[in-house]
């Protein structure tokens, strides 16, 4: 098994290295959790191993729908082994029912159904306070093509079915998720970073229990919200 060599990057919750083929890379879920564009950050135990394996297991859902993503294996306990990605900076939120700042910008109610889902493009720039852009505020960024931008919004609402479904058959329903893109070597557009409980909102299908990181986000103790984020992980990875 191939040894992680030095750190490339460093984010909020997780560390990239280099890897001695060149076109891979190690993710490591670390334990912190943010909100509040990381001015608010507790560490919640336990949390990189839950993330990591969801992760590993939600790209692999992906995968099989025929979605092109970074991810190559699982390594336990809180790391996985993905394609090297030039990342845009361009968080990529699909929204199928209406929760969190949706409701306080435009004029849904909270609960209600969104139909069509919709796809938000927002740059990541925490000293503008991560403003929300267009397809064209992409291109004159020079960060996507506008056929990029098109082929990101098309694989997020595609992701978005699979992803219901696969979370249906286990009582969750998912109100809405984050996704990061990332061009390969060859240039390809690849879905990239996680797809954990840091990045969606997820509720149970029965009771409506709020098992994601708004639970942080409303200030719930860590306790409570490391239980959500084991549930996840039961559910998700296990089957339960």
């Amino acid at each position: 098994m191939a040894q992680a060599g030095r750190r490339l990057a460093s984010g909020k919750t997780k560390d990239v290295y280099q890897l001695e083929d060149p076109s891979l890379v190690l993710i490591t879920f670390r334990d912190d959790i943010t909100a509040l564009d990381g001015r608010r950050r507790s560490l919640l135990v336990g949390k990189g191993e839950v993330n990591a394996e969801v992760t590993a297991r939600l790209m692999r859902v992906l995968e099989a729908s025929g979605i092109a993503t970074h991810f190559v294996e699982y390594r336990p306990p809180r790391s996985i082994v993905a394609k090297r990605l030039a990342m845009i900076p361009v968080e990529v939120v699909c929204r199928s029912v209406a929760a969190g700042h949706l409701v306080e910008r435009l004029p849904f109610k909270e609960g209600e159904v969104l139909s069509p889902p919709v796809v938000e493009f927002y740059l990541k720039d925490d000293a503008r306070g991560d403003p929300m852009v267009n397809h064209r505020h992409l291109a004159a960024l020079g960060l996507a093509t506008l056929d990029e931008a098109e082929l990101m919004e098309e694989a997020a609402l595609k992701a978005n079915e699979a992803l219901k479904a696969f979370l249906a058959h286990r009582s969750l329903v998912l109100l809405d998720f984050k996704v990061e893109f990332g061009r390969a070597g060859d240039g390809s557009l690849l879905v990239g970073d996680e797809l954990d409980p840091d990045c969606m909102r997820l509720r149970d299908a029965r009771t409506g229990r709020v098992l994601d990181k708004d639970l942080y986000r409303q200030g719930r103790p860590l306790e409570e919200v490391l239980e959500a984020y084991l549930e996840c992980r039961r559910r998700i990875v296990e089957g339960g």
